[in-house]
């Protein structure tokens, strides 16, 4: 029930813009909101203490002790420093953009103030030494000048443009995300340059498309992350590889009737995507071609900014062609599973190695154990709840409260779990970019990899588990329509 906004972009500045026009601290984990000017300064989260809920005098009621970093404070420990060389300070002790290599020159020649903590060497000393000799300082471009006087000749423009630019990713933002909390939708410059549809911006912006959509739309390159998985066989994600294509397809396709004739020759060539993902231990850049897409979806009708206007029976059609199932076989399960099957049945296709029956069993009984849940801890208020539930739930609870004999971890089968993961992942995005026409799963109950573990290591040495929820007959014949749905 909290409301929340994605940005288009990095979200720093605006999140800072958003805190000060509402004259709140930022709850963050980032170092960079250190260094902006927020009014009302700065929580790390790491420093709330959760377990110390202390009572205080009303109004106020109970509160949560933290504390809270203010950048005026800060400052007037280094002299007269002004808030605004912050901004470069941050710049030249490298923050995410920007390498200390081309200071080096300056480090190695100025002659920095004694730092004034004592028994803190190396790192600390130097930046306590930078920030008293940027405190002699005025403003911002006086303090470059004197940097750039320290680098040779050839440099010192390059360098002036690198510093400044990097600041600037400090000076606050003119997105005003007041208006989404208002009126439900926000001006975005940088998404009307970068020529976004609407309907895209504003399902970002509601978190109903993810980031990796807009890096695949805008700068055609995506980092993959990387779970804990067998570091000697090819990543997880390369068994979603095929859904990822037809989702770079459906993103980048290019409209015949709006082409440069000039690269009238290039038509028949499908866009490119660049992946990073992990190959053994490193990460390696793969570039991807998108996937060339039925005739509904090619159709010069159909740009992206109107996909929404594409049948929803089509839409739906290539999001099952591409899991590789049919709707007769989806329709005996609850709606809401639909989507997470369809993936199942995808994952046994295209895994590699092959998945083990045990490893399904295990899957299948998670899924299960988190539809009990839902059914005990928010029971439909036009059904009233079964006995055989509740009585199921405990015993499931008592099962998992068990010590297990048998605790070692399988490696290939978390390689293979993580695969699924990757292809839910992507057929979730899918499913998201053509306006879902399965479904949505609630996340937080569908899996949960201790849980799948321990049940794949029971199933091994122990069959019987198949039966955990036996006391409840509307669940043992959940996991039977599913388990048949996948096998058929």
């Amino acid at each position: 029930g909290v409301p929340f906004v994605q940005c288009f972009a990095e979200a720093d500045r605006e999140i800072a813009g958003l805190a000060n026009r509402w004259g709140c601290p930022v709850l963050s984990l980032d170092s960079d909101f250190c260094v902006f000017d927020l009014a009302g300064g700065y929580c790390p989260l790491s420093h709330f203490q959760w377990q110390s809920v202390r009572a205080a005098a009303a109004p106020q009621g109970c509160y949560v002790p933290a504390r809270c970093f203010s950048a005026e404070r800060f400052c007037r420990h280094f002299g007269h420093l002004s808030k605004d060389l912050l901004p470069l300070f941050a710049v030249m002790t490298g923050n995410d953009y920007i390498g200390l290599e081309a200071l080096e020159a300056f480090f190695s020649k100025v002659r920095l103030p004694r730092g004034c903590a004592a028994g803190k060497g190396g790192k600390h000393l130097r930046l306590q030494g930078l920030l008293n000799w940027l405190a002699q300082f005025a403003e911002p471009a006086e303090a470059v000048d004197n940097v750039l006087k320290y680098l040779k000749k050839h440099q010192r423009e390059e360098i002036r443009e690198l510093l400044c630019t990097s600041m600037e990713d400090y000076a606050p933002s003119d997105v005003n995300l007041e208006d989404f909390f208002q009126n439900g939708s926000y001006e975005c410059e940088a998404a009307r340059k970068a020529d976004v549809p609407e309907w895209v911006l504003d399902a970002l912006a509601k978190g109903k498309l993810p980031p990796f959509i807009i890096n695949a739309l805008i700068l055609r390159s995506t980092f993959l992350r990387v779970q804990v998985e067998n570091m000697q066989r090819p990543s997880a994600h390369s068994t979603a590889l095929p859904i990822r294509q037809i989702i770079y397809g459906l993103l980048l396709r290019v409209s015949h009737s709006t082409e440069d004739a000039s690269s009238s020759k290039r038509t028949n060539e499908l866009p490119i995507v660049c992946e990073f993902d992990r190959c053994q231990k490193t990460v390696k850049k793969t570039f991807v071609q998108a996937a060339s897409l039925p005739p509904d979806f090619c159709d010069d009708r159909f740009p992206l900014d109107k996909l929404m206007e594409v049948p929803m029976s089509c839409r739906q059609m290539l999001l099952l062609e591409t899991l590789g199932v049919k709707m007769s076989f989806l329709e005996p399960m609850p709606s809401h599973l639909q989507l997470p099957i369809a993936v199942t049945c995808y994952w046994i296709r295209c895994s590699e190695p092959k998945v083990k029956l045990n490893q399904l069993k295990a899957l299948l009984l998670t899924i299960v154990s988190g539809e009990l849940q839902r059914i005990t801890d928010d029971p439909d208020p036009t059904v009233l709840p079964s006995e055989d539930d509740s009585v199921a739930y405990n015993e499931f609870l008592k099962w998992k409260e068990k010590k297990l004999q048998n605790n070692d971890f399988d490696l290939d089968a978390a390689h293979s779990f993580c695969q699924w993961q990757c292809c839910l992942q992507m057929g979730l995005y899918l499913n998201q970019l053509l306006g879902t026409p399965l479904s949505e799963p609630d996340l937080s109950r569908l899996y949960t990899g201790t849980l799948v573990h321990r049940l794949y290591q029971e199933l091994k040495s122990s069959p019987s588990v198949e039966n955990l929820f036996i006391l409840s007959p509307k669940l043992s014949q959940l996991y039977l329509v599913l388990l048949n749905t996948v096998e058929s």
